[in-house]
């Protein structure tokens, strides 16, 4: 299916523009349902169970959304007063409405995102608190995987084996931001489970790239999962008639995995086209996964302008600061969609003068993206 089959537009914002399949939509009309709050929905039950044993865990649980699941997960670790560390650019920290510190009195400890997503293990080591009177207490340290707002890179298995090594000497839960874990381990050719093997926890999202039209998973432990339902509760997550969210999460794990490749090798493709353009600065090399980040140089067209120029010819992304916009692919993309965004944008482009010379500084982080 084509992202210009719709209405003509190519839409590159977000991977949460999917529409469900033909499959899922037929999945949640079928739907056998039951009261999920009274654990009575077999087909939550049998959605739960799928992710749990995709990502290695005993439980999970489904949730609204991605934002949810990561909130219950650090009310499920920490207490009032308790303090997670986590990366200053990552999705918890910047794009969850201080969720953490608002409803459970939890202290956020940023430290610095690597250009690749990691945060440094001897960063997170020298973090963590002394037993002191004067500090909060230092219980969980969470992670990103893919990074969204460092491009979609991915984090491997043996950085992960470090960052669990790091919590163990000091007694400290790993909680992984897994939105699009799905999209790391196809990149990266491992099992989810393996990405997941170091964590306490871990959220993935259904309505990114696996397409479902809502909701996301949160896994653990029997005894978390059992902590992490209650917290859904008290944030207003509990659902009944659920069965006909989680039937079109049951299709996308069963059906959208492997063709995330697709959407990498396209996410690729238009990273190389870009490349070409005279004023886009980005390395093709840094896209691993779904995420294009680009700039376009000495801020001439500005990245506004540029959306502009774009969506006039059917083509939408993102601006995400003063440099830089992003594009993602997803199922409703094609090669052909992407070889048509290339011809818009240098069409756009040429529509402003481009110092064909110009530098383009580094960028901040928080020019980066957030959906």
């Amino acid at each position: 299916m084509s992202g210009a089959a719709r209405d003509g537009t190519i839409d590159l914002r977000s991977d949460t523009v999917t529409r469900p399949t033909p499959e899922m939509r037929a999945a949640m009309a079928g739907a056998e349902v039951g009261d999920d709050v009274f654990g009575e929905d077999p087909t939550v039950a049998r959605l739960e169970a799928l992710a749990a044993a995709a990502v290695g865990k005993e439980a999970a649980l489904l949730v609204p959304s991605g934002t949810m699941g990561n909130l219950a997960a650090l009310l499920a670790h920490c207490g009032r007063g308790d303090e997670v560390i986590l990366g200053d650019q990552s999705h918890t920290f910047v794009y969850e409405a201080g969720g953490s510190a608002a409803l459970g009195g939890i202290h956020p400890r940023p430290l610095p995102n690597e250009a690749d997503g990691t945060i440094d293990p001897e960063r997170i080591e020298a973090a963590v608190r002394a037993d002191d009177v004067h500090f909060p207490v230092t219980r969980l340290v969470c992670l990103e995987n893919t990074h969204n707002r460092c491009g979609g890179t991915v984090l491997d298995t043996a950085y992960m084996t470090r960052v669990r090594k790091v919590a163990h000497r000091h007694g400290l839960r790993v909680h992984l931001d897994g939105a699009r874990l799905f999209n790391a381990a196809v990149a990266l050719g491992v099992p989810p489970a393996a990405l997941a093997a170091s964590t306490d926890s871990v959220t993935f999202c259904l309505s990114k790239g696996l397409a479902a039209p809502v909701g996301s998973v949160l896994c653990g432990s029997d005894d978390f999962v059992q902590r992490a339902r209650r917290a859904r509760k008290a944030l207003g997550g509990g659902m009944r008639q659920a069965g006909v969210i989680a039937a079109a999460g049951i299709v996308a794990l069963q059906t959208m995995v492997e063709r995330l490749a697709d959407d990498h090798a396209n996410a690729r493709r238009l990273a190389e086209g870009l490349a070409a353009l005279p004023g886009i600065h980005i390395d093709p090399e840094t896209v691993r996964t779904n995420i294009v980040i680009f700039a376009v140089q000495g801020g001439v067209p500005s990245p506004q302008e540029l959306v502009v120029g774009l969506q006039a010819r059917g083509v939408r992304v993102l601006a995400i600061g003063a440099w830089r916009l992003r594009a993602v692919t997803h199922y409703e993309i094609t090669a052909r969609d992407i070889d048509e965004a290339l011809l818009a944008t240098r069409a756009a482009l040429a529509e402003r003068v481009v110092p064909a010379a110009a530098a383009c500084p580094g960028p901040p982080l928080q020019d980066r993206a957030e959906l």
